[in-house]
Order: structure tokens, then sequence, then C-alpha cells
């Protein structure tokens, strides 16, 4: 299956800007295409993961994939689907945020194979050393204000007001556009829906410099991920979901994608893994068939878990579920318990020579020792998931994980940990 195909089978072909003349050039052989990817955070999150899978398919299919960090775009701010004015960073910051991304991204990608070997680029390196009455003159006068105006970026926020620096991020981006077909001969640029605007004007400038309307240049944009229960995607209750393991845990990584509703786990299938089609199918018949075994669901935790994290770390996440759903906390590491149970209510207790009841005091668990007591004596306390109804235990009494942890939970759901000696 060609790429264009594998594409619009997934759910992944938003827009092209001539879908008969694409599939016509990559016919005709590898072609080499970009994706830009701003340091706004010191990580990406999943928000950016299917571009970056989308850069792989394309190399995965023979082509050259090209990762742009935005070093000098991330200076100024995209206006596309945003509100109100971004927050500038300070140029260090954005500096070692470039190089941070610059790092997850080539977890993704193939830089080593000799066939097509991917590339990551910054843009600064040629939007920081421009002159900016050279390219007023020379970039800036191939920008129709009208067409400017008329762009989606821009008029969105045209009532709310939008500042001169990010009515300037078209004119930048379509100039990394220039560049790169410039430096590497790319011909296409891929992004997320919102980039419309953004890619065609890179279009258009390479067409008006070239004075070439039939220079061959293609856009295509995937689709933004929409949660079927209207939620934003990424987003919990404990906040966004990260690529970077120091900022959302495999665990925790994995547990999003396990926890997909039942009405988006076949679409997250086809966007986010590399399963076959014959295989998303064959899950998709499960999934209606016996809902309860959620084997699509666990799939897809694998899977994207593995992508980003690598199979190890979902082996570990998967080890934590397991314990956590079983009741098996004595298998649990040190370093399992604190992964699995990072975004419980945690208490130190330096003084472990007190009742329980008191403990659930210092926990939080419970407001007062008479509340204490109610809950342990109606059957709602279980510590280490073994439920305990004596009022009377102490804490030496209590078996500890790891040598350090007590996990106290209240009822069904709500969990605590305690932690001995700091």
């Amino acid at each position: 299956m060609n790429i264009m195909d594998d594409l619009k089978n997934r759910g992944l072909l938003y827009q092209s800007t001539n879908e008969e003349a694409l599939r016509n050039r990559l016919s005709k052989g590898p072609l080499a295409l970009y994706c830009g990817f701003d340091p706004t955070s010191d990580s990406l999150h999943i928000g950016s993961l299917l571009p970056i899978l989308a850069l792989k398919r394309f190399q995965l299919a023979g082509h050259n994939s090209i990762a742009l960090v935005g070093g000098g775009t991330g200076l100024i701010g995209d206006p596309s689907g945003k509100a109100s004015e971004r927050i500038l960073n300070p140029r260090e910051t954005v500096e070692q945020w470039s190089l941070q991304i610059k790092k997850q991204l080539e977890r993704f990608l193939d830089f080593k194979t000799k066939i097509n070997p991917a590339k990551i680029v910054n843009n600064y390196d040629w939007l920081g050393s421009l002159q900016v009455i050279e390219f007023l003159r020379d970039i800036g006068k191939n920008f129709p204000l009208s067409i400017m105006l008329a762009k989606d970026s821009v008029e969105s926020r045209l009532s709310k007001g939008i500042s001169f620096s990010e009515f300037s991020y078209m004119i930048l981006q379509s100039y990394d556009f220039f560049k790169l077909n410039e430096l590497f001969n790319c011909e296409l640029q891929i992004g997320g829906s919102d980039q419309w605007g953004n890619i065609t004007a890179g279009i258009d400038l390479i067409r008006r410099i070239s004075q070439s309307e039939d220079k061959e240049i293609h856009g295509l944009t995937i689709p933004l991920v929409i949660k079927s229960d209207g939620t934003k995607f990424g987003k919990t209750e404990s906040g966004t979901i990260w690529l970077d393991a120091e900022k959302t845990s495999p665990y925790k990584f994995y547990q999003f994608w396990l926890n997909t509703d039942d009405r988006d786990v076949i679409r997250y299938l086809k966007y986010f893994t590399f399963l076959s089609n014959e295989e998303i199918l064959e899950l998709a018949d499960q999934l209606a068939e016996e809902p309860e075994k959620r084997s699509a669901h666990r799939t897809l935790a694998q899977e994207v878990t593995v992508l980003v994290h690598g199979q190890a770390a979902m082996q570990r996440a998967e080890r934590i579920s397991q314990a956590l759903f079983t009741g098996k906390l004595t298998d649990l590491s040190a370093g399992e318990i604190e992964e699995g149970l990072s975004d419980v209510p945690s208490t130190n207790i330096d003084n472990d020579q007190i009742g329980l009841v008191e403990l659930l005091v210092q926990a939080g668990v419970a407001p007062s020792k008479r509340g204490s007591r109610e809950l342990i004596q109606s059957g709602a306390i279980y510590i280490n998931d073994i439920r305990c109804t004596n009022i009377e235990v102490t804490v030496p009494q209590l078996e500890r994980l790891a040598s350090k942890y007590i996990i106290i939970r209240r009822g069904k759901k709500n969990y605590y940990l305690i932690k001995f000696g700091g």
C-alpha cells in the first residue's frame, strides 16, 4: 500500500493542496518533506505525536523526512489555534528547550539508515541571521496583506487582537519552507489542520520567488485529534500528557491510553500505531463482541508506550497496573510504587510509633480520630489492599512494602501513599 492510501485508510489525510498531483509525484520516487515543532515547553506532548508519526510513516515508505525544530519561530509564537497572545520566552530558555525537543524527535526517526536517513534542522540557523531590511524587501514583498488577513490563523484573532510579531509568524514559517526547498529540495510540508494557511503561504512564496506557478510544491494536513466526549485530547485531571518520562511517567502514559473511551479506541489504533488494517479490524471485532476484555485498549496502550518509551518501560507500566489492579502490591519495587502512585496524596511519617487511627488523620484519609474509627469499623479501609477492621492496630504491626511504604485505600478508588523515613 502506498503512503497516501495508508494515510487515507487511517483517517489521517485531512487536506491536500492537490491530492492527484501529490500522488503523481510520490509515484515517481522519494521526495523530501518536513514538519515543524516549536519549542513552547521543555517537552512535546501527545498532541505532537500524530505529526511525528506521520513523518515516520513517510520515512518507512521510503521518503526523506525532515523534522524542523523552531528555535527561531519559537521566539515569536504561532497564533494558530490560540485565543490570545503567547508569552514570549527568553532566548536562553528557547535554546534549551530546542535541544530537549531535538532529543525527543530523535527517538522516532531513523538517522542511521543508509537509504533515506532522516534529518533534524533548527530554523534559528537561518532566521537568526536575517537582516530586517533585506528580509522585508526580498521576502515580505511577496505577501499581499489581503491574503494574510484572510488566513484562518490571523482572521480568527483580529477581533481579539494580534501583535505584529504573531502576525508575521506566517512569513517566517513560509520562509522555512523556502529554505528547506533551497537546501534539501524539500517538496512537501505536513502539519495539523490548523497549519493549512501557513503551509499554503509557504507554497505561494516558493512559487513567487522561483517565478514558476508550475513548480512542484505540495502541502498536506492531518486532523487535529478530538475526543468523542468533547474533552480535549491529551488532557487529564492531573494535567497534560507529555512525551518526557520525567513529566509524565510511562505508567501514567500507559494508563492514559488504556483508559481511552470505547468510541475512540479503534480510531486511535489507526492514528497512533503501525498495526496493519487486518489487525485493527480484528481488534474492532473483539471490542464489539467482548468489550469487557478490553483487548483493543491494552493493545493501544502497549503499542504507543513502546513507541514513546520503549519495551522495558511498557512492561514496567503493565507490571505496576497489574499489581495495583489485583492487589499484589508486594510484587512492586520501591521505584514502581513511587511511579504507580505518584499522583495520589503522599505523606512522610517520621514517628511510626502511632496507631492506625492516628495515621489516617495524619495522612488526610479521615478528618478526625472519630472519623478514622468509623471508616475502619465500616470496612472502608484497606492496608496494602487488605481490609482492616481493627481500630487497635498500630503502625509497627503493619507490613511495609519495599521496607518503607504503606498504601492505604479508602473505598474503591481513593489511594494514599505513606512513606517512612523521609
